[in-house]
């Protein structure tokens, strides 16, 4: 079962944000959450195996520019993740659906993502999931 997050499921998808992006903390994930179902430019979607969710993904819509593109606003997946006994069937899958049907219900014409160069994994399930390539790069930075 797929469901759109509602504020009640802040935690559960925090939860599960905190597998993808173990870096932060749980506080900092429920109240992003909670941030995000708030707002009529993102949109969480949670999958669920019998009652435990076991997978989400997080959208929204960029006006800037997004690599690739020729409108805005685009659809974005900010982040996905289903647990690891549960990937590929068809999770990941139904959650891009919900996702990209989200986005196209807000006027956008074209739909987007993002992996780091080195994340093999993510990088075969965009292509499985339809996904093109649309450019490479290397980001810099310098203190001043």
């Amino acid at each position: 079962m797929l469901k759109e997050a509602e504020m009640q499921d802040a935690r559960l998808a925090a939860q599960l944000a905190l597998l993808l992006w173990p870096s932060h903390s749980l506080k900092e994930f429920v109240q992003e959450m909670e941030e995000l179902i708030g707002s009529p430019n993102a949109a969480v979607f949670l999958a669920f195996h019998h009652d435990t969710a076991i997978g989400f993904a997080q959208c929204q819509l960029r006006h800037d520019y997004v690599e690739g593109t020729t409108s805005s606003p685009v659809g974005y997946l900010e982040g996905i993740y289903v647990m690891k006994s549960f990937r590929k069937q068809g999770y990941a899958k139904r959650l891009v659906a919900e996702c990209e049907a989200w986005a196209k219900g807000k006027g956008c014409k074209e739909f987007a993502s993002d992996c780091e160069l080195d994340n093999e994994e993510s990088f075969a399930m965009h292509i499985r999931l339809g996904f093109q390539e649309a450019n490479r790069i290397i980001c810099f930075k310098k203190r001043l």
